[in-house]
């Protein structure tokens, strides 16, 4: 049996988007275990997991989000498929090796079958690399990597009995994808991409608070700092890679300024030529031909 869980604040959300994957995937014993949130994602999900922990004949635990929507019908044959080697301990579908933060499209991404669905500026989708395959560059593959971004994960039983969500990472919402595909590979398993599709119903803006995501950076960084299989951090001390991140936001603060300097400079330069056409000898012959126009 598999099982199905999502940690909601936003019914309205949960109920078009992760409720209705769902639906469309569920067999007919599968449980749905909702959870209405009121804490840290952390805390919901390990409350999830332990009413997982206790349903007989569990073969997988699928954590949504509740804007993530799942897309392939085959889902639960697919999620079959990839947890068929014992050594598998985590699912997703979409991941990166190489990675050094919990930026994890940072790293080398190897596979990205969702696409993002948004409503900013009138609303739109922008599809990931490998959600269309037959049009995904050469490096895309699925297999095992070193983290998965955590909006749809699948777990096996052992996960779902062994491995909890760190509640002490310093945020309520980042860091924790990373980190638990880290316990998961230092408890000896796999974590791997698999072949199903999904849609993440979100905004175009990662990070909403920057001051919790830099508390998640630093205390996933402070944990795994030296541990196998850990972060892979940029090489150096402690010391000359504060001093390189410091460098590195004042370079970006001042491509900031030149960008906003080279955007007044154009705006200006828009403005100019309309003033030089809107006041040219031909402009205002031709005006009678524009109303003349307009009337018509």
């Amino acid at each position: 049996m598999i099982a199905f869980g999502s940690a909601i604040t936003k019914p309205d959300v949960y109920g078009r988007c992760a409720k209705r994957g769902i639906d469309l995937v569920a067999e007919p014993d599968s449980v749905v275990l909702e959870h209405p949130s009121a804490g840290t994602l952390f805390e919901a999900y390990n409350a999830i997991l332990d009413r997982a922990a206790e349903l007989d004949g569990l073969e997988a635990l699928v954590l949504a989000h509740q804007d993530a929507e799942i897309a392939t019908p085959a889902f639960c044959s697919v999620v079959r498929t990839a947890l068929a080697d014992p050594e598998v301990g985590l699912v997703g579908c979409a991941g990166s090796v190489d990675v050094r933060s919990i930026s994890w499209w940072e790293g080398s991404v190897t596979c990205a079958s969702f696409t993002q669905r948004y409503e900013d500026m009138g609303g739109g989708e922008l599809p990931a690399f490998s959600w269309d395959w037959d049009d995904a560059p050469p490096y895309a593959r699925l297999g095992e990597v070193e983290t998965l971004d955590g909006f749809l994960l699948v777990l096996p039983p052992w996960t779902v009995r062994n491995v909890r969500f760190d509640v002490d990472l310093g945020s309520p919402m980042h860091g924790y994808d990373l980190d638990y595909c880290l316990q998961v590979r230092a408890a000896g398993r796999k974590v791997i991409t698999a072949g199903f599709r999904a849609v993440h119903h979100h905004d175009l803006y990662a990070v909403s608070d920057p001051d919790e995501w830099m508390a998640a950076h630093a205390a996933v960084a402070e944990k795994w700092e030296g541990r196998e299989p850990g972060l892979r951090p940029w090489p150096g001390s402690w010391r000359e890679r504060a001093l390189r991140a410091e460098a590195e936001v004042a370079a970006a603060r001042a491509y900031e300024h030149e960008t906003l300097l080279d955007l007044e400079a154009r705006a200006r330069y828009v403005e100019r030529s309309l003033e030089e056409a809107v006041g040219s000898i031909s402009w205002k012959l031709t005006a009678p031909l524009r109303r003349g126009g307009l009337a018509a």
